[in-house]
């Protein structure tokens, strides 16, 4: 627990390890109205150490996550020992399952009675749902809940307290490569911080994005990332489809490297500044230069609306990938809110116009402005969303798993929560 200005709050700090970049931010929480206050931010290019959700260069990283750790620390004047941390990659499956128990319990009397509903009778639902045969080298991420059913009683969120004969979980398992996360949590562990629990990256920014009305009429969360897309679809208050799609962002600058024979960093620069994610709305009269550093270059010079075609065509890529996701879900005509667009590859300048024509749903920009306090300015853009979401996870992941918090500390609370929820 920290001191601060007098008011006992408590820590908590996310770590979102991306291709392009690492983020740490350490938040304190503000238990009585489920929101957090951020205090820092720390920032490490991650260069060429991390790609599609997988280590590729150890030590590099463990360098990396350790400036970036450092970097947040400095700004919010306090230390870290443990974090929640983003995980993605195209090795990430969602599927929907389900399970039930008999409710009915023999007495000292031998008769059957028929007892209230108890967390120890969820546990056990939620345990059987789990039982799906896995590939050796994969395991269990998030087991979350969807609805109950009692009986013939659906749509149940919190069955507690209920009384009946059967009980019936249905949940959401989302699995990974088990040497992807114990990869992850190691390195981290190297710089002296445990993870007390790993989160799927739009799950992460989900938590900091959506309101109760969106995931309660229908929406989808789309992740653009740099080499992974996540798609996480809601309804009925619940998430009902999950998937990565294994292209990004970094796809786009390295169309626009070929294409114009330039560096990557270049390239990247030139998609920030003039890239259109739609055509038609750039600018065919503004004329881009070209770095003119090599003599594989032919012509120094190409409009923005040239530029913006190639960009526009893998955009149309992504978002035909992300459409068949959310066919595959099955609840297509459902979503009321459309989607909602996250992470660094959203920002691209045009992108909503886009969308909305591509997929002929609503469309936002998912802004981190959900629960968080002293980010405005700051740290309020779509980038920005999986990283705060990690420091809101430990309101989010105790939806469905109330503990007694007068026993145990706030810290064994949230790893209670890790250890017997997911």
């Amino acid at each position: 627990m920290q001191n601060i200005n007098g008011i006992d709050n408590k820590l908590v700090a996310g770590i979102d390890i991306g291709s392009e970049n690492i983020y740490c931010a350490i938040g304190s929480l503000i238990p009585e109205n489920s929101r957090i206050k951020l205090l820092g931010i720390g920032k490490c290019s991650v260069k060429e150490s991390f790609k599609k959700g997988s280590i590729t260069n150890r030590n590099q990283l463990i360098e990396q996550l350790e400036t970036a750790v450092n970097e947040a620390e400095i700004m919010a004047g306090k230390k870290i020992n443990s974090a929640f941390m983003s995980l993605t990659g195209d090795h990430v499956r969602g599927i929907n399952t389900q399970g039930a128990v008999a409710l009915n319990r023999n007495n000292t009397n031998g008769t059957i009675d028929n007892n209230s509903i108890t967390q120890k009778d969820i546990n056990h639902v939620l345990e059987l749902t789990q039982g799906v045969a896995l590939p050796p080298d994969r395991d269990i991420l998030h087991t979350i809940p969807q609805e109950f059913i009692v009986d013939t009683l659906e749509q149940i969120d919190n069955p507690i307290g209920l009384s009946g004969r059967r009980l019936e979980g249905h949940v959401h398992l989302v699995t990974a490569a088990t040497t992807a996360m114990k990869n992850l949590v190691e390195s981290a562990e190297e710089v002296g911080i445990q993870i007390n629990g790993l989160v799927f990256k739009p799950l992460a920014a989900a938590a900091s994005t959506l309101t109760k009305d969106e995931t309660k009429l229908g929406v989808s969360l789309i992740d653009i990332g740099s080499t992974t897309t996540g798609v996480a679809i809601y309804n009925d208050g619940a998430i009902r489809h999950s998937a990565v799609i294994p292209i990004g962002s970094a796809s786009i600058t390295n169309d626009i490297a070929v294409m114009l024979r330039i560096s990557i960093e270049e390239a990247e620069e030139i998609k920030i500044k003039y890239a259109s994610a739609k055509a038609s709305l750039s600018s065919s009269k503004l004329v881009i230069e070209i770095p003119f550093d090599n003599i594989c270059s032919s012509n120094n010079k190409i409009s923005e609306h040239e530029l913006s075609t190639y960009v526009e065509a893998r955009m149309e890529e992504i978002f035909q990938l992300a459409q068949n996701e959310i066919n595959r879900s099955g609840i297509n005509n459902s979503l009321t809110y459309g989607a909602v667009l996250t992470g660094g590859g959203s920002q691209l300048r045009n992108i909503v116009p886009l969308a909305k024509e591509l997929l002929e749903m609503p469309i936002r920009l998912g802004k981190p402005i959900v629960n968080i306090q002293g980010n405005k300015d700051f740290a309020d853009k779509p980038i920005d969303s999986a990283l705060l979401g990690l420091l809101l996870w430990p309101y989010h992941s105790n939806e469905h798993k109330p503990l007694n918090k007068t026993i145990i500390s706030w810290i064994e609370y949230f790893k209670q929560i890790i250890k017997e929820f997911f």
